[in-house]
């Protein structure tokens, strides 16, 4: 007996329809669908004897074409002897590939469309006999908008003070201050750069990444572990320190996390930062402004033009969330893994290589606990997009899609067509489709709610 965690290699978002139809049309199945709940469907399927039969046939004909048996021609073994030889290791091949063939049919001739993938539950056929099976299918429940024009949503107000705007600029005149060596015998102190050659061990054993030479750290920066800094204040330029420190519990590489580790460090240089006047002069080696005043205001610029952004993606999610608070739904459960499996896989794709293996496994068990119900809340907020957009008829013409894959195009660093042929044609105009229908969904939904400007606290 077949049961429920068995998925048959379904891919939901894959048109089932099509699933190894072998041309037939499968209008000879027999399909009851029920409701088990707002988003559960069962469908009961049976599988008419002429497909058991048909399956049956075509799984002996691939056997007859390969099987070696004594004192028969290859391919010219009975069907009789192949049955007492493979019959009883044939069900549950057969079983799948019934499925796999019927169940995108069953679920078009119920008007079933899955968000996940469909548990089966089945017992192998046997041939002459209709063969049976059941899927659990988890399903997008019935959503009831409340009205939409008004909601509630709130937009931080924009400020740029002059204390901002002259940190940055003392940010600028750090990053292109020029490092000046200090006379020898001078004492490292918080704001030095010190150049230092260092070899760390752990239990008296170097370990991978612990070493380096002619690296540059501000001391006081906080780049290098807790503790090592602090024992290299004080140091000169030719001298050794000992820097003893402990790893962090959950420092990345899991080999010397929590652990204590000793270091040799050489200390080469001490240099300081000689800063740069503030003036026009400054500004005109930036390259671009030919006064102090003009790089003020393009650096007021910067800053609106970021907050004003920021404000209005803080606007968008408020009013996305009035609307979540005000319509109460179920989401599914396999739903919301296929969200957070698909977040995972991005969050994998973007870590640096090298991270040992059980370090990035740990690392990711710890998503997937942390990150579940921000996956169910992403899920329940492009459903109720969709129910809005298919509220308000939103449609998207074809020059749409066609600009939104040259910009996607060029962000890769590849050609629209060369796109299209990566992801496939219709999967990426779909998947684009779906995300400017949800774009313009919350266009409107912004542009008909009561805002309140309010101080970012």
């Amino acid at each position: 007996m077949s049961d429920h965690s068995r998925d048959h290699g379904h891919d939901h978002a894959h048109d089932h329809s099509d699933d190894h139809s072998h041309g037939h049309d499968h209008s000879d199945l027999g399909v009851v669908a029920s409701e088990e709940s707002s988003t559960l469907r069962r469908l009961e399927v049976t599988v008419p004897v002429a497909s058991v039969n048909h399956a049956y046939d075509h799984a002996y004909r691939d056997i007859a074409k390969n099987a070696r048996v004594k004192g028969f021609r290859p391919g010219k073994v009975p069907r009789a002897v192949l049955e007492r030889m493979f019959g009883a290791s044939l069900g549950e091949e057969i079983e799948r590939a019934l499925v796999n063939e019927t169940l995108g049919a069953a679920l078009a001739q119920a008007g079933v469309e899955p968000v996940a993938t469909p548990s089966i539950d089945a017992t192998p056929p046997q041939a002459n006999q209709p063969f049976h099976y059941k899927a659990l299918v988890e399903v997008r429940p019935p959503i009831a908008l409340p009205a939409l024009e008004g909601l509630p949503g709130r937009r931080p107000i924009v400020l740029v003070t002059d204390d901002e705007i002259e940190r940055e600029l003392e940010d600028l005149r750090r990053r292109n201050a020029p490092l000046i060596e200090e006379p020898a015998g001078t004492a490292a102190a918080n704001g030095h750069i010190v150049t230092i050659d260092f070899v760390g061990r752990v239990d008296g054993v170097a370990f991978e990444g612990g070493s380096g030479r002619d690296v540059e750290l501000e001391l006081g920066s906080g780049r290098f572990i807790p503790g090592f800094e602090e024992q290299v204040i004080g140091a000169a330029a030719g001298d050794d320190r000992v820097v003893n420190t402990t790893f962090p519990e959950h420092y990345g590489a899991a080999e010397v996390a929590g652990k204590d580790a000793v270091f040799q460090v050489h200390v080469a240089e001490v240099k300081r930062r000689e800063l740069p006047a503030l003036d026009d002069e400054f500004a005109k080696d930036l390259g671009e402004f030919d006064t102090l005043d003009a790089l003020r205001d393009r650096i007021h610029q910067d800053l609106r033009d970021s907050r004003d952004q920021t404000a209005r993606a803080a606007l968008r999610r408020s009013v996305l969330g009035a609307l979540v608070e005000r319509t109460p739904f179920a989401v599914p459960p396999g739903a919301t893994d296929a969200q957070l499996e698909r977040r995972l896989r991005l969050a994998v794709q973007q870590l640096h290589e090298g991270i040992p293996h059980d370090v990035l496994h740990a690392q990711v068990e710890r998503w997937r606990e942390e990150w579940r119900p921000a996956a169910e809340r992403e899920v329940r907020e492009r459903w109720l997009l969709d129910a809005v957009a298919d509220t308000r008829e939103l449609a998207i013409d074809e020059a749409a899609i066609a600009e939104q894959i040259e910009r996607m195009a060029s962000a890769q660093g590849t050609t629209p067509a060369r796109l299209r042929e990566q992801v496939g044609d219709e999967l990426l105009e779909a998947s684009i489709r779906e995300d400017l229908r949800r774009e313009q969904a919350l266009d409107f939904l912004v542009s008909t709610a009561k805002v309140e400007d309010a101080a970012d606290t």
